[in-house]
């Protein structure tokens, strides 16, 4: 397995430059094709999200597979290669898999043990399904890593503090406004953020009002948490008689202008006003900020809340997420020891399948031989009866049966220690078996060599 994992996120970048990699689908779309169109990347998905765009890919070299993935990076972020290195991390095969449990599990994001980006995972691979762009080897490690998320959640108790970046940030808006319940909040944006902002508000007791870019979708989510809609034009309007703005858009540019909001300040009695901007690139101009009677807060504020927090020691794997509040240190650790635990699991499966086309094509060989020499026996002895040669046929295949139980089973035993393949070449040489077989792409291989569910290895399946 050789899977390649590049990307940058906010533990490596500034919100400044993540925004510059901010992605509609159509540009992942032509990212994906970019990068498995090109001599060292087969297969590819990219998460992308508003705190990190990574690419996982299988490579045939290591190198040459990290230059391409920069370079696409480099063209979507509008910069060089050498621009972006200080930023860029860079994980390689079991390294890579833990790290992509990790992600799946909120173990890597801003907020520690949120649930969203599992969700956000399982739509990049559903993506890069529909795009062709993942097969034999992606496959069992995205929807791995998908049970893994969920397998995190409900086995650890990192979920008492796995707040979503829309409940933290609605937290640092009631603190600067009072309590929502039976305040007016409008919502710009109804997307999946959009519609999580909203629900989350409805919660909390909140009014809510939707403004959209499709009237359509505002209206379908402000009936689903009994709000009202408004419309874009109208900003400065319904601005002036809301205490919170929470925006989050799927926009290239900026959404809220300073003048709108001055606008909308200038009706507003002296009001405070709370603007939760959790777009990337941000839907607030930055001079919102500097406007009197108005509270920020965006992803700039809570990546340096827990930038600033972690300078002072407080880590997360001590029991402290700076952002996310109290996760304690057993559950963190049970948390890496379960993603520890599916990382080896993975790796021996794969290396399973890998010995899988060995195993069969011996048992097929054996096959051939006992057939071919029974069939030498019916013509020299023709005048055997059937129950003495269907008797003799029983014996043969089960002596056969018996020599090669112990190979098979050893060599699969052994192809999940290091190095282990090396037997299957070994075998392969010993019996002069010539293996050019195709390994299927919907994981079946690998469910013949590891005994479970074909069903559960195919897209769509357990995971």
């Amino acid at each position: 397995m050789s899977l390649l994992a590049v990307g940058i996120s906010h533990q490596t970048a500034p919100v400044a430059l993540l925004e510059q990699f901010a992605m509609t689908r159509d540009e992942q779309v032509k990212a994906l094709h970019e990068l498995v169109g090109n001599d060292h990347v087969s297969e590819a998905l990219v998460l992308a999200t508003c705190n990190r765009v990574e690419v996982f890919a299988e490579v045939d070299r290591f190198h040459g597979g990290v230059a391409e993935v920069s370079r696409v990076l480099a063209r979507q972020a509008g910069a060089t290669v050498e621009e972006l290195s200080p930023y860029v991390t860079v994980h390689y095969e079991d390294q890579a898999v833990a790290h992509l449990f990790t992600v799946a599990a909120g173990l890597d994001s801003m907020v520690v043990g949120e649930t969203q980006v599992l969700g956000q995972l399982r739509a990049a691979y559903a993506l890069a399904q529909e795009e062709g762009t993942v097969a034999r080897a992606l496959h069992p490690v995205a929807q791995h890593a998908l049970r893994v998320g969920k397998r995190v959640h409900a086995e650890t108790g990192i979920d008492r503090a796995g707040q979503s970046l829309v409940t933290v940030s609605l937290d640092r808006a009631e603190a600067r406004v009072g309590p929502l319940a039976g305040r007016p909040v409008l919502v710009v944006g109804a997307g999946s953020m959009g519609a999580l902002a909203a629900t989350t508000l409805s919660r909390r007791g909140a009014l809510v009002t939707v403004a959209s870019r499709s009237p359509e979708s505002a209206a379908r989510l402000a009936a689903a948490v009994d709000g009202g809609t408004a419309e874009l034009a109208d900003l400065p309007r319904a601005l002036a008689d809301a205490d919170v703005l929470v925006t989050c858009t799927g926009a290239t540019g900026l959404v809220v202008s300073t003048d709108a909001v001055a606008t909308a300040m200038a009706g507003r009695a002296h009001r405070p006003l709370a603007v939760v901007d959790l777009a990337l690139p941000r839907d607030v101009a930055p001079g919102v900020a500097a406007l009197p009677g108005v509270h920020v807060v965006d992803l700039a504020l809570l990546q340096g809340e827990r930038n600033g927090a972690l300078l002072h020691g407080e880590r997360p794997a001590a029991g402290a997420d700076p952002v996310a509040g109290a996760i304690g240190a057993d559950d963190v650790s049970a948390a890496h020891a379960l993603i520890e635990a599916e990382t080896a699991l993975l790796r021996a499966e794969q290396q399973a399948a890998a010995v899988a086309p060995t195993v069969s094509a011996l048992r097929s060989q054996a096959a051939e031989v006992v057939d071919a020499e029974l069939l030498r026996l019916s013509t020299r002895l023709p005048d055997l009866d059937t129950r003495a040669r269907n008797e003799i046929a029983r014996t043969v295949r089960r002596v056969v049966d018996k020599l090669l139980h112990e190979p098979t089973v050893r060599v699969k035993e052994l192809a999940s220690t290091p190095g282990g393949v090396d037997y299957a070449d070994a075998l392969r040489a010993l019996f002069g078996l010539g293996i050019d077989a195709e390994v299927p792409a919907d994981g079946s291989h690998l469910a013949e060599a590891v005994g479970v569910d074909p069903d559960e290895l195919r897209p769509g399946g357990a995971a």
